[in-house]
């Protein structure tokens, strides 16, 4: 292997995900040279976030003020510490949940919305909490344009600078190591993947922006977030398999401390992807509040029933219960068309194209394209006329005949019996949660008024899918003070080295704690971002 050039410049940043550009551009903005070295292609710059639906918790925006939202900074992080359940020694993670519940309005919020972003007007309420109290108000916020605009917009902020010089991308290489010098980070050595060649830079600033450790199936199952439970014999990979944890294992190796690697924010629902890119590649649904949840005996899971929209970490933790990787929902055409969704910015594209119209019709009307589409493309999503003939596929897509038609319906029999009688009289936990989220205005938009699956009177097309855990996002990371300086196991800074976004667990080495409320990833990516090189420029003056 040839060794080539040695680059200096003031700032080199590990990852062209949004924390990597959203530091770049702050420091650029003060007159720094900034390279970015970036393991994907120029035309996915931006990583994960590109692909991202764009949801964000924030409080006291205008949109929770017009929905007469009592929401505050307050209680936003009595929510946050209910859901993370943070230890005695959790200091820089609790110290990060006090820096984004106070700071989401103006550091993440307000910045948006002055580079010319917005939101849907309508908050969402998520992550409602199940056993542990979650989201106690609604503050999901959908960027109107989903994670492709804020990855557009960043891009053509950044565009000037890259033809001025002061910014250099490096695409398709890859960050191998730090560059230590009197215990200092001096900078990288890079490989150029594409021609095997090895080189470096030197930097003032180097900050890891490299992910978290998701893209690997490997590295999921090596810290199983699920305790008590056995490691499941199937993930699918919702993640990037770049994202791969070889950088966090040197930090930690040069003594950096890595903190909360099993902590993880999963998804109970995935398929696999239909454009599959790489192995197991997985695709991520938001599921129907309304269909049914089965094991792969076609019984109800329970005895709580699984409903989406309240505790994701409690969803994955039944999912990997069971006897075997994968599980069933089953619901109607009906319920599909006005709930089913899915967790990104292409299949969303009303909304990644700002398409008012079809967005609103898809709200009224329901989602057909989505179910056509999933129909034509998907192995997992099975669509049939009647009971018989959806348990017969359902046993088609397995290695075994394991539902018995007897066992599926009367296991859906049992519920749909529940809805036909009077409300007054309905005793079933998901009728209750549905009913409760349908007190919500937003959700009543997306959420079916309890009726049977099977309804004979008007036939509905009956729907089932085959769902797998998907991995997505690393909660844990490597350890960061509120200047998102890397720290080693014994509080000290390590100087010149900064780790941001999911690599730093969204702050602190896991922020997050146990779960998380949902929205707190690439706003959390920007808040570290920005924290991050607002250290570096006020270094930078002080010097």
């Amino acid at each position: 292997m040839e060794q080539e050039k040695l680059l200096h410049c003031d700032t080199v940043i590990a990852g062209g995900g949004i924390a990597g550009l959203v530091s770049a551009l702050e420091l650029l903005q003060v007159g720094q040279q900034v390279m970015v070295i970036d393991r994907d292609t120029p035309e996915r710059l931006g990583g994960l976030a590109r692909w991202a639906f764009g949801g964000m918790a924030l409080t006291n925006t205008s949109q929770q003020k017009k929905m007469k939202i009592p929401d505050s900074s307050q209680t936003l992080l009595k929510d946050w510490h209910s859901f993370a359940e943070f230890t005695e020694q959790d200091i820089w993670p609790k110290a990060w949940a006090k820096e984004y519940a106070e700071h989401n309005h103006d550091k993440i919020y307000l910045w948006l919305k002055k580079i010319g972003l917005s939101f849907l007007p309508a908050v969402n309420w998520v992550e409602r909490g199940l056993y542990q109290p979650g989201n106690s108000l609604p503050r999901y916020h959908v960027l109107w344009g989903t994670g492709w605009q804020l990855v557009e917009t960043i891009i053509a902020l950044l565009t000037p600078f890259i033809k001025s010089g002061a910014l250099t991308i490096f695409h398709q290489h890859k960050v191998l190591s730090t560059l230590l010098e009197n215990q200092h980070c001096i900078g990288v050595q890079v490989n150029d993947e594409v021609n095997d060649v090895n080189f470096y830079i030197n930097a003032n600033n180097t900050i890891i922006a490299c992910g978290g450790i998701n893209g690997s199936l490997e590295k999921v199952k090596e810290h199983w977030p699920y305790q008590g439970n056995q490691v499941s014999s199937k993930v699918l990979n919702g993640a990037n398999p770049i994202s791969d944890g070889k950088l966090h294992e040197h930090i930690n190796a040069i003594g950096g401390n890595i903190t909360h690697a099993d902590k993880m924010w999963n998804y109970a629902a995935g398929i696999h992807h239909p454009q599959a890119e790489f192995k197991e590649h997985g695709l991520s649904l938001i599921p129907s509040k309304s269909a049914i949840w089965l094991n792969h005996l076609g019984k109800r899971i329970g005895p709580m029933p699984l409903v989406t929209g309240f505790d994701t970490h409690y969803l994955c933790q039944q999912v990997v219960q069971q006897e075997k990787p994968w599980t069933w929902q089953v619901l109607n055409e009906a319920m599909a068309k006005k709930e089913l969704a899915v967790s990104g910015s292409l299949h969303n594209p009303s909304i990644k194209n700002k398409k008012l119209f079809s967005f609103l019709k898809e709200i009224l009307l329901g989602n057909k394209r989505l179910i056509r589409q999933l129909s034509d493309e998907s192995e997992d999503f099975i669509c049939a006329d009647s009971l018989s003939e959806l348990t017969e596929k359902m046993n088609a897509l397995t290695d075994d005949d394991y539902i018995k038609f007897d066992v599926i319906q009367d296991e859906i029999a049992h519920y749909d019996n529940e809805l036909n009688k009077p409300t007054n009289l309905q005793n079933d936990e998901q009728i209750r949660r549905i009913m409760h989220a349908r007190q919500w205005g937003p959700d009543k938009l997306r959420t079916c008024q309890p009726k049977p699956i099977v309804n004979n009177r008007n036939k509905q097309s009956l729907i089932a899918i085959r769902l797998h855990l998907i991995s997505r996002k690393s909660l844990g990371g490597i350890q960061t003070n509120l200047k998102s300086q890397v720290l080693k196991e014994n509080g000290e800074i390590m100087p010149n080295l900064y780790c941001i976004g999911e690599a730093a667990g969204f702050g602190g080495g896991g922020a997050c704690g146990k779960r998380s409320l949902e929205g707190t990833f690439l706003s959390g990516c920007i808040l570290t971002a920005k924290n991050a090189a607002q250290a570096i420029i006020n270094n930078n003056d002080e010097n």
